[in-house]
């Protein structure tokens, strides 16, 4: 398996921490009960981390699609090279700062490491389009 494969399977991982860890400090907040119940009644709002980890993996679930088949592309196509290899590594690492940052509720810097996500998407796309 290529590193831009391998990377791609860490940044799932990463997908799968984040829905767990919203998951966990959500029940901890409506209780178990609630958590396993049809969820018919309205349940509290979350507090703010937790309100500020579910934004995050958003934000995760809105370019990851994106970033899996761009990396797919490449390595189905040949591709992979210096770009993809940095561009998937700047996008998993990017992703993997946001998730405290935003958790901690940092402005700007957050912003900015979520620029550097989607700049490393660009530079995967940007192998598979002139490749």
């Amino acid at each position: 398996m290529t590193t831009e494969l391998t990377l791609l399977a860490w940044t799932l991982v990463l997908a799968l921490v984040q829905i767990m860890l919203v998951a966990n400090l959500r029940t901890a907040e409506t209780g178990i009960q609630y958590n396993a119940s049809a969820r018919d009644g309205e349940a509290p709002p979350p507090r703010p981390v937790t309100a500020r980890l579910q934004r995050a993996q958003a934000n995760l679930f809105e370019t990851l699609p994106l970033f899996a088949a761009a990396v797919i592309i490449a390595h189905v196509s040949g591709n992979e090279g210096d770009l993809t290899l940095w561009g998937c590594w700047m996008y998993l690492l990017a992703r993997i700062v946001y998730v405290p940052l935003y958790a901690a509720g940092i402005p700007f810097v957050r912003s900015l490491v979520w620029l550097v996500s989607l700049v490393g998407l660009v530079m995967v796309l940007a192998a598979v389009l002139t490749g």
